[in-house]
């Protein structure tokens, strides 16, 4: 009867093995998709005297398990504040522009942010931009608490006739921040 016992036992081990196994009531469900963003303000270091660039973030993204790397959907805006002191008495120069975000890409403690501008100072020297929603690319590195300063990078708009920055893409960060400070959630893992 243990001769009989041990095949049949032996074939029952073998099809719990290879049968999957059912999810249990306690474990979360895979996710398809995962969200990053990049929110804050920062006051960055310029090096002509008399100004001051600040940039105010509120971008989102999400990605899938087919794009991972490149968001499906992005949104948000930014804005790009450049005062200038005129000295002499004159009052101080002041330009801004608020865009539209059409890309958020991050990784570890970086992210790039891509937008079109679609309002500024009305008749300023981002009119022209506005007008025909011109993009611009930002770069962030957000430092550890105690890693340093943190650094944003800016791509300037592109004049007339010239090509128009694509998607997701800033110059390195090379500018540190001063001043306020970042938060930034990265897209983490995709689940199948």
């Amino acid at each position: 009867m243990i001769k009989k016992a041990l095949p049949v036992a032996s074939l029952l081990v073998l099809t719990a093995l290879t049968m999957p196994a059912e999810a249990s009531a306690d474990e979360a469900p895979a996710t398809a998709t995962t969200t990053a963003s990049i929110k804050g303000w920062g006051r960055m270091d310029f090096p002509a005297p008399g100004n001051d660039v600040q940039v105010s973030v509120d971008a989102h993204g999400t990605y899938t398990k087919d794009s991972p790397s490149f968001p499906t959907r992005s949104s948000g805006t930014f804005r790009v504040y450049h005062r200038i002191d005129q000295g002499k008495g004159k009052p101080a120069f002041v330009n801004w522009g608020d865009f539209t975000v059409d890309c958020l890409t991050t990784g570890g403690p970086t992210a790039t942010v891509t937008g079109t501008l679609v309002r500024t100072v009305p008749g300023g020297p981002w009119q022209e931009f506005a007008d025909r929603h011109a993009r611009m690319g930002i770069s962030f590195y957000v430092a550890d608490k105690g890693g340093g300063p943190s650094r944003i990078g800016l791509s300037g708009l592109p004049k007339a006739g010239e090509t128009q920055i694509a998607k997701c893409m800033a110059p390195a960060a090379d500018a540190a921040v001063i001043k306020g400070g970042y938060v930034l959630q990265g897209k983490g893992l995709l689940n199948p």
